[in-house]
């Protein structure tokens, strides 16, 4: 286990940053942490509703199947984010998968200690509501890029999303750190993978990008974005 405690982590939540110490000690009581090794489940869909998890460490992937049986991803979790509050909105069963995609520190609570703590705390109970209205909009967001734009438009739209989202800017270049595998953005972007491939060699043999296994750099942040 970590030597961080599960209240340090718990209090650089960006969820919980408006709590005051006693609900924070209230919130410790009743939430577990674990460690998930790389590439394990944490549900599975059709798996009972009933926690939602906090993520501190590693990255996370909800997923779902096609009915053609492909696997697609829906959303990337990273540490600081919910997943799995739809169990707030008392839907029976999981939608998606959720797996780790490094090692990974996850806590967890139960949908009704949650209920009860949130009750309690009326400002928490409004950045819920505005968190699951965010994370409804993105997936909309998501659908819509899947039906109505082309391959190269969903793989340009999504890395530049994800360097403004998680990149550190260095003078006019964003630097992106872990990047994800082309077989990750292919089932992120609904792409196969020698798509995604020839994609971002073509980006960067015109300059706009560079990447290896670990890292994306934009180098011309407006030519990708006119592209998206």
């Amino acid at each position: 286990m970590s030597d961080k405690s599960k209240l340090w982590y718990l209090e650089n939540f960006n969820l919980f940053e408006i709590m005051g110490k006693s609900e924070m000690m209230e919130l410790d009581s009743i939430t577990s942490m674990r460690e998930v090794k790389k590439s394990q489940p944490i549900y599975f869909a059709e798996d009972p509703s009933n926690s939602i998890f906090f993520l501190k460490k590693g990255r996370v992937k909800l997923t779902r199947m096609s009915p053609e049986g492909k696997e697609l991803i829906v959303a990337l979790i990273n540490p600081g984010d919910v997943f799995g509050e739809m169990s707030i909105l008392d839907i029976g069963e999981r939608t998606d998968f959720a797996t780790t995609m490094d090692e990974s520190l996850v806590c967890a609570i139960s949908k009704n200690d949650f209920k009860n703590f949130v009750e309690k705390n009326p400002k928490l109970n409004l950045e819920i509501t505005k968190l699951i209205g965010f994370k409804m909009r993105k997936y909309s967001e998501r659908i819509e890029e899947l039906v109505f734009k082309d391959a190269e438009q969903r793989v340009v739209s999504f890395i530049y999303n994800l360097a403004l989202e998680q990149g550190k800017r260095i003078g006019d270049e964003i630097f992106l750190k872990p990047f994800l595998t082309h077989q990750n953005i292919a089932e992120l972007t609904a792409c196969t993978r020698q798509t995604v491939n020839s994609i971002l060699t073509d980006l960067r043999e015109k300059g706009i990008i560079n990447f290896d296994r670990k890292k994306l750099i934009i180098h011309d942040e407006v030519k990708l974005k006119k592209l998206k």
